[in-house]
């Protein structure tokens, strides 16, 4: 599968585009902005964009109108069609957000029962009771996801709602040669259905991605042959910030030891999850370090850990948002991308891990750990590489089975001696392969 290689980067298109909250009903081809990044994009390293939610809708991308249609307010589907053309021209894959556990109350088949209540054809596309009423005062009551009514429930066991969403997802393959899907909150999603989402994808596309949002449980579940090639590892995310945060480095490595672990633990091991230190959901990564030095050590932990890094746009530079500040904060309107060296190290890190099997497919071991130091190893038919992290502000020595003598940075090249001892510099990662 071409994504376990792959390094992500996240589009959030209606912030990113600096569209209006509100869907005003002007067509205005924003989305265009997208090709004057690629640049940026592949600078970075970055092979694969996961876009969220851009099909029309009431508000923020996740209340859908109109599964066949870009948002007005981004351009129309002939710019994203350009778009997609020009990404598969310069190597990078293109991932849709697929909201398909809910629409939005000005989703077509809702209006028709709002209009025609009990003679409406599609009242069994929804959980419907015409004998209550809604927060919307309807005359009628219906189930929203999580209590959130602007997000009306779609029936996944109607065979109708199912045709009309594989047709959808078969539009959007034929007409732009989408690579993938990501599932929005696919822990709620009717497993009977993914099953069948897996199966019409795989007859329509070779390797096309099914990605699910999983915020808790059992990724085991949803990650199988017959359903999600990934899903979001949100346990790992917790786990890298809060490592750094408290100055606790068994946090983080507990976690992947727990999912990926070679030594009778690894509940996980095998698959590639999506990794990341934030995304549209949650507060910028800058913005929850306590220690701004931490913020290239945690994008190392990223890139050497099992999974798929993904980058959510801006912070490969720094941006700072934080979620108390609301939704918009975090999905800010950048004017045009900016490079730092944040930015360089990070399309330093993507580099390697794609040269390298032992980063992208390669086993996990825990080599050496510390409140404040960690060496984590990966390691694929011969090829070994050693991530070792100093997040303290002293110089450390750790001393370990390191297994050679000697190894090679992978980033500077330089050969360094491992005769049982690492020298750490204060602030460190380094990526080193054992020779």
């Amino acid at each position: 599968m071409w994504a376990n290689e792959s390094v992500f980067y996240q589009i959030y298109p209606l912030g990113f585009c600096g569209a209006p909250y509100e869907n005003d009903g002007i067509e205005e081809s924003r989305i265009r902005k997208v090709l004057d990044w690629i640049p940026h994009i592949k600078k970075l390293g970055c092979n694969a964009i996961y876009f969220s939610p851009i099909f029309e809708s009431d508000t923020h991308g996740y209340n859908t109108r109109d599964y066949r249609k870009i948002d007005c307010r981004l351009g129309t589907n002939e710019d994203f069609k350009e778009i997609c053309t020009k990404l598969h021209e310069e190597g990078i894959k293109v991932v849709l957000d697929g909201v398909f556990n809910h629409v939005g109350r000005g989703f077509f088949a809702f209006q028709d029962v709002l209009k025609n209540r009990e003679q409406s054809r599609y009242c069994s596309w929804f959980h419907i009771n015409f004998g209550g009423n809604s927060h919307y005062n309807d005359g009628l009551w219906y189930e929203g996801w999580e209590g959130n009514y602007d997000l009306v429930k779609l029936n996944l066991s109607n065979e109708e709602v199912v045709s009309y969403l594989l047709e959808s997802v078969r539009f959007w393959i034929s007409e732009f040669d989408i690579d993938g899907i990501r599932l929005d909150v696919a822990y709620c999603l009717d497993r009977e259905f993914m099953r069948r989402l897996r199966r019409f994808c795989d007859e329509q596309k070779q390797d096309f991605f099914l990605l699910g949002e999983m915020i808790h449980g059992n990724y085991a579940e949803l990650v199988r042959d017959d359903m999600l090639h990934s899903a979001t590892n949100y346990e790992c995310y917790k786990g890298l910030y809060s490592s750094f945060n408290s100055m606790n480095m068994f946090e983080i490595n507990h976690s992947l030891l727990r999912q990926f672990g070679h030594e009778g633990q690894g509940i996980y091991k095998g698959m590639h999850l999506l990794s990341f230190v934030d995304n549209h959901d949650v507060s910028r990564v800058a913005s929850i370090l306590s220690n701004e030095k931490h913020l290239p050590l945690i994008y190392a932990v990223l890139f050497g850990m099992p999974g798929i890094p993904c980058i959510y746009y801006g912070s490969e530079w720094g941006a700072k948002g934080d979620k108390k500040d609301g939704d918009g904060a975090l999905r800010a309107c950048f004017d045009s991308p900016q490079e730092n060296e944040l930015t360089n190290l990070i399309a330093q890190f993507a580099k390697i891990r794609k040269e390298s099997r032992a980063l992208s497919d390669g086993s996990f071991r825990s080599a050496f750990l510390t409140n404040k130091q960690c060496v984590m190893e990966r390691q694929y038919e011969g090829e070994r590489v050693l991530i070792a992290i100093n997040a303290d502000e002293n110089e450390f020595t750790a001393s370990f089975n390191t297994g050679c003598l000697q190894g090679s940075d992978m980033l500077t090249g330089e050969k360094i001696p491992l005769n049982g001892t690492l020298q750490m510099q204060p602030y460190s990662a380094r990526f080193i392969k054992c020779e």
